[in-house]
């Protein structure tokens, strides 16, 4: 059972080690607004997502002021547009249309982002499919809350390596059209294998076809009350640092169960998942990496870094687990390169390069996330990064994803400023050996042995 005394034991947490609720995320199903006629389709799609998310914000602030727990965004999820404007849109500039509409509704709402611009391809793509895929550019540049994504690959299907080709070309032109904002358009952009249904945050958030018409799903994030408890146990033996943890996961997760269950009740939409992910900001103290550097690393990028990043993902999602029986979404630890303070640090001094980050995201809940690189890129050197992500994710029937933000002129050891949350991000070097050959041999990735599971 919850009561207020456990939110009363979070009370410092909160106000001295940047506890937060990260995001409230509606997830609303788009399948009903499907048609042939796109007027009537956007429509559909514009008023349902106002009329089911219209006291959305304003619950969240109301729980925020009467909790003293601070609900940093509120947010949309809705299904896949690929498939609900399949029917009705039969070029780019169509499915533009309804990205336009999202992004409309968002701000009538009054909501940080909207997900779920995006498309399942992981065995194929359909003429929509790949309508969407091509229509990401201009729609990522023509609105302001849309974010987008593209599932590629999965344990069960194998690597689509058609639409890995296709969105690494795409990739360089969503570049291209923010250029004025240091590639921007990519920071809401994300490609994954084995996405989930039901995660909270941004930017991969796309409500799934297994959900129910609406939910209520809730992201908490406490890097810094992670970090504060490990302070405590400087020096003891791996099973004291392990449960201390697990004690902290749990209270940050009760946390967000109470936020959950409230939002839940007053917006009468039942509640679907808690997403503990350990999500930093740019805020001193709100860090992984700071996390990784009090286990006991100079840096995050030095030896040892990939098994403190897996003891630290696996005691999250135990404490998760033990707090909530509807644990979800990407629970675990996010290495956002731009979004925490310590990992450009340690990218500035050297400890840490992509091909580290690569091997650190095997154990992390998500993947290469916000790593900036030089505008020059080539497409084919874009999709061969994404489709080594892809596989990791594949091959360890987990979730993996790619963030990646080429910066049209500039070159390694620049700085881009992206701001607020996103915070800023040194331009990081690319191997720059070819892989353009493989990468157009197109087909998919058969799945591995292990899939045929039944």
């Amino acid at each position: 059972m919850l009561n207020i005394n456990e939110v009363i034991e979070t009370n410092r947490m909160i106000h001295e080690m940047n506890l937060d609720v990260r995001t409230i995320t509606m997830g609303i199903s788009l399948l009903d607004c499907a048609g042939t006629d796109l007027d009537q389709v956007c429509d559909r799609i514009y008023n349902k997502i106002v009329s089911k998310a219209e006291n959305l914000v304003s619950t969240g602030r109301e729980i925020e002021r009467e909790y003293g727990i601070p609900v940093v965004n509120k947010r949309i999820s809705v299904t896949p547009i690929a498939l609900v404007g399949g029917s009705c849109c039969r070029k780019p500039e169509d499915f533009v249309r309804i990205a336009k509409v999202l992004d409309k509704a968002a701000v009538k709402v009054g909501v940080n982002f909207i997900g779920g611009y995006s498309a399942l391809v992981s065995k194929g793509m359909t003429p929509a499919d790949e309508c969407l895929i091509r229509s990401i550019p201009e729609a990522l540049a023509s609105t302001g809350r849309v974010c987008s994504s593209v599932n590629v690959g999965s344990t069960k299907n194998g690597i689509n390596m058609d639409a890995i080709k296709l969105i690494g070309q795409m990739i360089l032109e969503t570049a291209e059209r923010t250029k004025d904002q240091d590639g921007l358009g990519n920071a809401k952009f994300v490609v994954f294998t084995n996405a989930p249904d039901d995660n909270p945050f941004m930017a991969g958030a796309f409500h799934g076809v297994t959900e129910a018409d609406c939910v209520i799903n809730v992201g908490v994030s406490g890097p810094g009350v992670v970090k504060r408890a490990i302070q405590q146990v400087r020096g003891e033996n791996f099973e004291v640092l392990c449960e201390t943890i697990k004690k902290t996961a749990f209270k940050v997760t009760r946390v967000g169960q109470l936020v959950a269950r409230e939002a839940s009740k007053r917006l009468d939409v039942p509640f679907g998942i808690i997403d503990l992910s350990l999500a930093p900001t740019p805020a001193v103290g709100d860090s992984v990496g700071e996390i990784l550097e009090e286990i006991g690393l100079e840096f995050a990028g030095a030896p040892g870094t990939t098994a403190a990043l897996a003891l630290l993902n696996d005691q999250v999602k135990k404490g998760g687990v033990m707090a909530s029986s509807y644990v979800g979404g990407l629970s675990g630890a996010f290495i956002p390169v731009s979004e925490d303070q310590r990992m450009i640090d340690a990218v500035e001094a050297g400890a840490l390069t992509l091909e580290k980050l690569e091997a650190m995201t095997c154990v992390c809940s998500v993947g290469l996330d916000m790593i900036a690189i030089p505008g020059h890129t080539k497409a084919s050197t874009i999709s061969g990064i994404i489709a080594d992500e892809m596989a990791l994710g594949m091959v360890n029937q987990k979730t993996t994803a790619v963030r990646i933000i080429p910066v049209i002129g500039k070159d390694v050891g620049e700085i881009v400023e992206f701001g607020g949350l996103l915070g800023h991000a040194p331009i990081m070097p690319v191997n720059s050996f070819d892989c353009s050959a493989f990468i157009n041999r197109g087909g998919r990735i058969p799945a591995p042995i292990h899939s045929f599971r039944n």
